[in-house]
C-alpha cells in the first residue's frame, strides 16, 4: 500500500479512536461512583489518610506504582513528571507504591521524580482497588477519587501496561513500521 493511502486509512482509524474515546467519556460521566475506605498510608512525614491528599482539590489521581523493582512503572513515572504542572492545575496526584518512604524519597530523587509519593505497605489499599495480582504481586494503574464532603468516591480507574494510553513511549513506537519490536524498558540505556 502506497505511503499516501496508508496514512489515509491511519487517519481513518484516529478518527475512529477519537469518536470512540467520546463515548467513553459520555459512559465515564454516567459513571455510579464507589464509595472506599479513607486508607492510611506511609508518607515522608508520617501516616496520612487518602482524604488528606486531596489537598484543597476536589479530584485526586492515585497511580498504582509497582515500585523502584519495575522499569516500566519507573517509565510511566518519569513521563509524569513532565504533565505533572498540567495535571496538578486540575486535580491532586500521587503515586503510591510498595516502597517505604525512605526507598521512595532515594528513587525519586535519583529519578528527578517531583511528585508526591506514599507507601501503601501494609494495607488493603492496593487489593480493594485491583491492583493485587491473584499470586499477590502489584500491578500498575491509575484511579480517580472525588471527594464528597467526608466521602471518598472512586470515580475511575484504568490498568496499566505495554501500550496503554498513558505512556506516549508505545504510541510513539507505534508510528515505526515494525512497532516497538520486542523493546523494552530499562531503568538506564548508557
Amino acid at each position: 500500500m502506497s505511503y499516501r493511502e496508508t496514512t489515509e486509512r491511519l487517519a481513518g482509524y484516529r478518527h475512529e479512536i477519537t469518536a470512540l474515546r467520546e463515548k467513553m467519556r459520555a459512559l465515564q460521566a454516567a459513571i455510579e461512583p464507589e464509595e472506599v475506605a479513607d486508607y492510611t498510608f506511609a508518607g515522608p512525614d508520617g501516616p496520612v489518610r487518602l482524604s488528606q491528599l486531596f489537598g484543597d482539590k476536589d479530584t485526586l489521581f492515585v497511580i498504582h506504582n509497582m515500585g523502584r523493582s519495575c522499569p516500566n512503572c519507573t517509565m510511566w513515572a518519569d513521563g509524569f513528571n513532565g504533565v505533572l504542572a498540567h495535571l496538578e492545575n486540575r486535580a491532586a496526584f500521587v503515586v503510591t507504591t510498595p516502597d517505604d518512604p525512605a526507598t521512595q524519597a532515594e528513587f525519586a530523587a535519583s529519578r528527578g521524580w517531583r511528585f508526591r509519593m506514599v507507601s501503601h505497605r501494609g494495607t488493603d489499599f492496593a487489593a480493594d482497588m485491583g491492583y493485587r495480582g491473584d499470586g499477590g504481586g502489584w500491578l500498575p494503574g491509575v484511579s480517580v477519587f472525588k471527594k464528597a464532603g467526608d466521602r471518598v468516591l472512586r470515580v475511575s480507574d484504568q490498568r496499566l501496561g505495554p501500550g496503554d494510553d498513558l505512556c506516549s513511549v508505545w504510541h510513539f513506537f507505534d508510528m515505526i513500521p515494525e512497532g516497538p519490536a520486542g523493546w523494552r524498558a530499562k531503568f538506564s540505556y548508557a
